[in-house]
């Protein structure tokens, strides 16, 4: 078995918490109340995951995530995720999310379409709300029909979804324009 590791680190947003493994980013946990709270959910997530310094190829995405919730939008597509114990599907609509731009949104249904499963947007609001790693995969781009928010299961909940969309200036949810 591959040892994970993680840290917590600051954001403007705050606590959140970084897992990793010799593959890329296992898991993102958004801030709770503390960042003990963050870690105790951190861990109930990835139970096998050791506090270990960060190594010199993870800082990079700490420091990324950081200026992305700080207001400095980053695709982070760059970033190597390690999709273990995540199903085909899953990583199918996860690997669709990458590709929506900061500022920009996409509905269930057309990721359904997307990932070859018309019809299947309930299955694709699942999948997101199994996210491993919000933020490095933006769920949170992705909307109801008709612009409906939809849901969102990190600490927050449609709050959080919110606030990352208007940290991104997506429209109809950045600051209130006159026309």
């Amino acid at each position: 078995m591959t040892t994970l590791g993680y840290t917590l680190f600051d954001t403007a947003v705050g606590t959140c918490g970084l897992v990793w493994s010799a593959a890329g980013v296992v898991g993102v946990q958004l801030p709770d109340t503390a960042p003990e709270p963050t870690r105790d959910e951190l861990l109930g997530r990835f139970p096998a995951a050791v506090e270990r310094p960060v190594p010199a190829a993870v800082q990079p995405v700490i420091d990324a995530v950081t200026a992305h919730l700080a207001g400095a939008p980053d695709d982070l597509r760059w970033v190597p995720i390690d999709y273990r114990n995540v199903s085909e599907f899953d990583t199918a609509v996860y690997e669709f999310a990458r590709t929506v731009e900061p500022g920009a949104v996409a509905t269930y249904g057309e990721v359904a379409l997307r990932v070859g499963r018309p019809g299947g947007a309930q299955a694709v609001g699942q999948a997101l709300g199994r996210n491993p790693v919000p933020v490095i995969v933006p769920c949170h781009r992705i909307l109801a029909a008709g612009g409906g928010i939809g849901g969102f299961s990190a600490p927050g909940s449609t709050v959080t979804k919110r606030e990352l969309l208007a940290l991104e200036h997506a429209p109809g949810f950045d600051e209130p324009t006159l026309f």
